[in-house]
């Protein structure tokens, strides 16, 4: 009997030379369980390779001359492979990669990082990208001073909800996961932390005003003294405040 190829058939895509380089070597001495298919410098190549071959995921450059990353994937009609982007965008863009759940890697990559990108890839093989998150990704890239129109992908247990960031009552903590509550007053439990939430979150109308609490400020209802006091949210949650964060949360609605 044959034995079985758990290889991860892929491609890398990068104008840069150097780039591609050192991302086969690093995925050659870290990264075993991946087949490098082919290293392309344009996107028309590895076009052409990803219509005729089976691959499995694609390191993903998004600034490349003649065709872009996004413009590459807008030709596919479905996405039927797994996607890691490859960027030198800064630390303030990649929060769109956040909203949309999508992959990436910042260069320099470091291999720690990758290592952990592909480890990640093994565990959702069977959760194809879809439309709505590349749109989501675009969208946040290219449309930042938009905060209250973002559209945010949450990871569930049983894949991936899509809700505009201004749809969002609160955010409480359980453990590793996070209870996201909406104004329509469904409810997910979300595979992220507070602190992730908080940073994805953070500049678009939010606040933490405890170590378990996030909450959209546009949708409090009344705040209540107290040592800390608490907070009445539309849905009619009632929220600690913090003692240290009582000050802060007066202040905005103060100034």
């Amino acid at each position: 009997m044959a034995p079985i190829d758990n290889s991860i058939k892929s491609l890398l895509i990068d104008d840069e030379a150097h780039c591609l380089e050192t991302l086969t070597w690093q995925l050659k001495k870290f990264c075993p369980d991946i087949q490098i298919v082919d290293a392309c410098s344009n996107a028309e190549r590895a076009l052409e390779l990803l219509r005729n071959e089976t691959i499995d995921l694609v390191f993903l450059d998004i600034e490349m001359p003649h065709m872009n990353g996004f413009e590459l994937l807008q030709q596919f009609d479905r996405i039927n492979f797994d996607i890691i982007f490859t960027t030198a965008y800064d630390r303030f863009a990649v929060k769109a990669f956040k909203f949309s759940a999508m992959d990436y890697l910042l260069k320099p990559i470091d291999k720690d990082e990758l290592i952990n990108a592909v480890e990640k890839v093994k565990l959702k093989k069977d959760q194809p990208i879809t439309t709505e998150q590349l749109n989501i990704l675009f969208q946040n890239l290219y449309q930042q001073n938009q905060p209250s129109q973002k559209k945010i992908a949450l990871p569930t247990m049983d894949g991936l909800e899509f809700v505009q960031a201004d749809d969002i009552i609160h955010c409480q903590s359980d453990g590793n996961y996070t209870h996201i509550f909406l104004k329509d007053k469904n409810k997910f439990l979300i595979c992220r932390t507070l602190k992730e939430i908080e940073e994805l979150l953070s500049g678009h109308g939010f606040l933490r005003i405890h170590h378990s609490h996030i909450i959209n400020l546009n949708y409090i209802k009344k705040y209540v003294k107290g040592d800390g006091g608490y907070v009445v949210m539309i849905d009619n949650t009632s929220i600690n405040v913090s003692r240290s964060k009582k000050e802060e949360l007066l202040r905005l609605f103060t100034n």
